[in-house]
């Protein structure tokens, strides 16, 4: 990469493999059923997790929008976290195209919904009342800093939503993050939900989309919706083919990515000005805070280290207090020495 940019691990490049492997991917019709590379990815990401059958979209955005308006109706009511990328990041898009309502209830620092704030949320048969239809949990929980969402609690989500008669969708964007995390296979994550989107462009280095897992009848559904949104695709093979080395190969390496962001965490906590809490790493993200008497402008901050250390950030969250940054692929231990240096440069 031109830059060590730590803004997010959406923007890894796809990797020399992933190239060579677009530029010869078998393709057909995907509208048609008839792209083998496509049908591939479909069916292994499906296995991974557990499921019957799978759907590649061009989006994580679209992914959830898909199974949202396809497990609830006009409306219908969800409940999600109140930092959850679904309501926060995706335009609201639920409610703007289907007339879903959302019901949120605080993320908890270990980025859980407290199980009686869901049980709370459930809505009694009321003519007043929209009807509860769908819960939704993501893991791993972005907005607290890539906190892994663990088999047991997920299970307790699961069984809240089956004594109600409701679904469980699981926006997973980072959830091979989280089973390496957890040390756990994705299927036992995924286990007690309905449906599943992972992104395939972000850690595990794909240039495009993510794919979303159910059971057949879910997913014949789910093939419709994402149909009126314009996701249907062509020769998505092309696309579908860096998908599929995502799933075999990348999903094995993001240990390291983990290590480093720990690395980086460990680094940054010894540089004056920085607030932040090294345990709290658990995955490749890193959040921390500047005290207020930063001896520069965090403009001036994020300009000197582009200009003079071809550093890219940026993340910055809670009215600019908080910031992020996140490891992937093109951030090697050396880059992470290189931040630090940097950093404390400019601070000390």
């Amino acid at each position: 990469m031109d830059y060590i940019d730590l803004r997010s691990d959406t923007v890894t490049w796809p990797t020399p493999a992933m190239r060579e492997a677009m530029a010869n991917a078998p393709v057909g019709d995907d509208v048609y059923g008839e792209d083998p590379t496509v049908n591939q990815l479909e069916a292994e990401a499906a296995a991974m997790l557990g499921k019957e059958a799978g759907l590649f979209v061009t989006s994580g955005t679209q992914g959830n929008l898909t199974a949202v308006l396809t497990h609830c109706g006009r409306g219908h009511e969800m409940i999600l976290g109140n930092q959850a990328h679904i309501f926060r990041s995706e335009v609201g898009s639920s409610a703007a195209l289907g007339g879903v309502h959302p019901h949120t209830v605080p993320v908890q620092p270990d980025g859980t919904l407290a199980l009686d704030d869901i049980r709370a949320a459930i809505r009694p048969e009321n003519e007043h009342f929209p009807r509860t239809r769908l819960i939704c949990l993501e893991n791993t929980q972005g907005a607290v800093g890539g906190i892994p969402l663990t088999v047991e609690y997920t299970a307790q989500v699961g069984q809240i939503a089956h004594e109600h008669g409701l679904r469980l969708h699981i926006d997973g964007a980072r959830i091979f993050n989280a089973a390496v995390a957890l040390n756990v296979p994705v299927k036992e994550l995924a286990a007690p939900a309905d449906s599943v989107t992972f992104c395939l462009s972000k850690g595990l280095c794909a240039p495009v989309g993510s794919v979303l897992v159910g059971s057949r009848d879910f997913i014949a559904e789910a093939r419709r919706i994402r149909k009126s949104l314009g996701g249907g695709m062509r020769q998505a093979g092309i696309l579908a083919a860096a998908g599929l080395i995502a799933l075999r190969e990348m999903t094995q390496r993001l240990a390291e990515d983990h290590a480093n962001a720990c690395a980086l965490a460990e680094g940054l906590a010894t540089i004056p000005h920085i607030r932040i809490d090294p345990s709290r790493v658990r995955t490749n993200m890193v959040l921390f805070q500047f005290d207020e008497d930063l001896p520069i402008s965090i403009e001036e901050l994020v300009t000197r280290l582009k200009n003079d250390y071809n550093i890219v950030i940026g993340g910055y969250t809670n009215g600019r207090t908080q910031i992020r940054f996140v490891t992937h692929y093109w951030i090697t231990r050396n880059h992470v020495d290189h931040v630090i240096h940097a950093m404390r440069t400019l601070l000390a």
